[in-house]
Order: structure tokens, then sequence, then C-alpha cells
């Protein structure tokens, strides 16, 4: 067997959550809400340039605290500035990095492009 790449991340939101993540992911992260097929579970689709994000609704919900998905973006600065003025404080990492929590309590990672794991 052999990896090829990664294809997905997928997150849990909590039940009723779909609005509150159209808001955070689509119009302040800037992610495109991308067509979801017919599914027994309600959820949503992202895309990004060369990243695609799954949300699905789980019950019961525990927000991943640990486990995160790291988004390259391309001014930290800027990013830093715009979740904090949007009401989502973020939490230094070391190098290049930052940790905020989404609407639900997912950790999520921020990188300043040129400085990502996958770009070394």
């Amino acid at each position: 067997m052999k990896i090829l790449g990664l294809d997905h991340v997928q997150l849990a939101i909590p039940p009723g959550g779909l609005e509150t993540a159209r808001a955070f992911y689509g119009s302040l992260l800037g992610f495109e809400e991308e067509q979801r097929p017919a599914s027994s579970s309600p959820g949503i689709w992202f895309v990004a340039p060369r990243t695609i994000l799954h949300l699905t609704v789980e019950e019961p919900f525990t927000p991943a605290r640990k486990a995160h998905p790291g988004f390259l973006v391309e001014d930290l600065e800027t990013c830093k500035l715009e979740l904090e003025a949007a009401g989502h404080p973020s939490t230094p990492a070391c190098g290049a990095r930052l940790h905020v929590l989404d609407p639900f309590g997912n950790r999520l990672e921020f990188l300043q492009a040129g400085e990502g794991f996958s770009e070394r």
C-alpha cells in the first residue's frame, strides 16, 4: 500500500449547528460551500484551495480538543486579527502557528504559508 496524499478532513458539529458553521467556515474563513451528496446524516461540505472540509452532525457531540486540521493562510497576523475581531481568540503555538476554537469547541490550527509542515 502507498498513501498518495490527504483527500479531506472531517469534523463533527452539534445538532442545529449548520448555519453557525456556514457563518464561521463560509463567511469568516472564506471556504466555499460544496454540494454534498444525499446522506442520512446532516452535514455540510466546504472547499478552499488544496483543502476539503466535511462537517457532519454528531449526537452526542464532543468537540475535538486536541485533534485538529491545520490550515495554511496567506498572512497569519491578518488571520489572527480577523478571527479575534469576530470573537475567536487565538493561542500562539510554536513557530508561525496559532490555535483557535471554532464556534463548537473544535481546535483549529492556522499556519503561515511557507512555514507549513507539508511545505518542507
